[in-house]
Parts: structure tokens; sequence; C-alpha cells
């Protein structure tokens, strides 16, 4: 019998084709958590992305369920003990998303350092009124050239960060929560303490992933070291404390603040609203490309049917799951 897998997004047309040669693939798009619950008993696989959330309320009603297989690198809206606790294998993607989401927190430091999107809005709302209000307004926005750039995470996010920001002609610092060798010596970074790299850089850019030690790293108490410089956040939202951003902001004391994440998404209104000149927001899509999404389908069908295989993919989030359920007891294909 074939596998049954259960897809809760729009997904590329050609990974889906690629899973369909070894599995009957249902689509659910988008389901309330009480929809997923109601239909979850009758498939082997689920393919998540990031905004598909599976708690255990979901996962205890999943009779058949060998394997959830994240759109993602992230993987926080999987209740993964819950998994591990029912022996089903949770895997990520990993490195597809980097030089997309480093391309992107590029594009939002430049954006935020030269008002970019303020002065978008500037000239769309007929407020170009001279080429002297242009100069005496804007003459002292800096460049990100000849900077000291901060990095918070050096993974693969933050290895193509700093291999970008190199080009432009910064100086790398960078905190991790082990040392990179090979980036030490390709771009010149230099490892320090976390709170040095915030007080010593003129931008830092959050490249963290979301776990209870890093929740909030960047708190009141840190943001003071903040004062007269620029934060990124490509991370994830629960990485900041977005009250003491705003404080810290509306006193005058942070220059700038860009970000593709918050701590509760969708935002429809956001303190943050308010400061045009000295924020970039966008809507969680640094990771959205052609390439990319593609790309990340495919390895998460490759996961999915590694696992169906009775395999141990090398993206498996809960590796203690095997003691649970071998690989061998779940084979299908």
């Amino acid at each position: 019998m074939r596998p049954k897998v259960l897809v809760l997004f729009k997904m590329k047309s050609k990974p889906v084709e690629e899973l369909k040669n070894y599995a009957d693939v249902d689509f659910l798009l988008y389901p309330s958590v009480e929809e997923l619950a109601e239909k979850i008993k009758d498939y082997d696989g689920l393919i998540v992305s990031p905004i598909n959330r599976v708690p255990r309320e979901v996962i205890e009603r999943a009779e058949r369920l060998k394997v959830i297989s994240c759109h993602s690198a992230g993987y926080d809206h999987v209740d993964v003990e819950a998994a591990t606790e029912r022996g089903i294998y949770v895997t990520k993607v990993s490195g597809v998303l980097s030089e997309a989401v480093a391309e992107f927190a590029v594009g939002l430091t430049i954006a935020l350092l030269r008002k970019i999107a303020y002065t978008d809005r500037l000239i769309r709302s007929g407020k170009w009124e001279s080429h002297a209000m242009i100069w005496s307004t804007f003459k002292d926005l800096e460049t990100v050239y000849g900077k000291r750039v901060g990095i918070l995470g050096m993974g693969a996010i933050g290895k193509a960060i700093a291999r970008r920001m190199k080009a432009m002609g910064t100086e790398i610092l960078y905190w991790s929560r082990s040392r990179k060798e090979e980036v030490e010596k390709e771009v010149g970074a230099v490892y320090r303490p976390l709170e040095y790299v915030l007080k010593e850089s003129d931008i830092v850019i959050l490249a963290l992933p979301a776990t209870p030690e890093t929740y909030h790293i960047i708190n009141e108490e840190r943001i003071k070291l903040l004062e007269g410089k620029y934060l990124v956040n490509i991370g994830r939202g629960t990485l900041v404390d977005e009250s003491a951003v705003v404080k810290a902001i509306e006193e005058g004391k942070l220059k700038g603040y860009a970000t593709d994440v918050f701590e509760n998404e969708p935002v429809t209104e956001h303190p943050l609203f308010r400061y045009e000149w000295e924020t970039v927001l966008t809507p969680h899509h640094a990771g959205l490309s052609k390439e990319a999404m593609e790309d990340m389908g495919f390895q998460a069908v490759e996961n999915l049917l590694a696992v169906l295989r009775g395999e141990i993919p090398k993206d498996l989030v809960n590796r203690d799951v095997v003691k649970i359920r071998p690989p061998e007891k779940i084979k299908m294909l």
C-alpha cells in the first residue's frame, strides 16, 4: 500500500511531482488546529510550513503518522516532545535558505542606514518638493562601508552574511555557541564574547535560532550596549524583547532597528509602526525566493521519503525517536 502524505501549504509543483512518484498526496491548505486534528489520523506523512502549527493535540490523534517534515530550518511550530513520545520522526531542512536570507539581511541593513524604504514612501506621497530639502534632510545618512558589523550566530546564514559584509568593506566581529575557525580564516571574522560584540559593533545582525537559551537574548539590559548603533534581526522574533527596542528608539538611544520577524505573527498593529525613520519592517519573508522554495521543497520531500524507506535522515531533529521507534519498524517504501 502506498503511503498517504498530507501537505498543509502551497508547495512548489516540482517537489510535489517527485513526492507523487512514491506516495498518494493530499492538500489541506493552512488549516486550523481543529481541522488538522480531525484529518491527521489517515496519514503516514505530513509536510508543514513554518506557519502550520502542529501541537500536541494534533499529534495525539495521529494514529498512523510516522514523519513530520518541516519545510523550513526552524521547527518551533511543531511539538517535538509530543512527536518523540509517539515515535514520530521530525525533520527540517538545512543550508537551502542561507544565501537568500543572507542577501535579505544585507538588504535590510542597507535600507536601514540609507533610509531607502522611508524615502520610497516620501516620494510616493508627493513630498519631494526640492533638491534642497533632500540635501538638508538626508546628508547625514551612513554607509555600511567602513562599519564594524557584529553577527550573533555563525551558522550557515551567519557565514553567508559575513562573506557579503566582508565584500562591502566592513570589519566583522561575531559571537556563536562555538568558534568557527573556517569563517575566521575566510573573511577575517573575530570571535568575541557576546557583550563585547554588542558594545563594539556599529551594526549588530541577529542570525540565531529560537531556543530557550536565545529567548530575549537582546533584552532591556543588553540593549543599553547598543546605544548609538543599529540592530537587524533575521533570526526569530523571540530573540528580541520588542518593548525594550521600542523604548530605546523612543529615547533616541538605538539609531535604528530592521526586522523580518516578530515575536507574535502576523502583525497588524505594533508600536514600532510609529517610527518610520528609525525602522524597516518586513513580514517574515527573508527566505522566500523561487529558487530557495523549490530547493527546500525537494529537501523536505527527500527527508520524508528517507524515513518512509526506513532510513535516518541527516536533518532529523529528534534523535531520541530512533530508540522509541527504530526506522526499520516504519519502513513503507
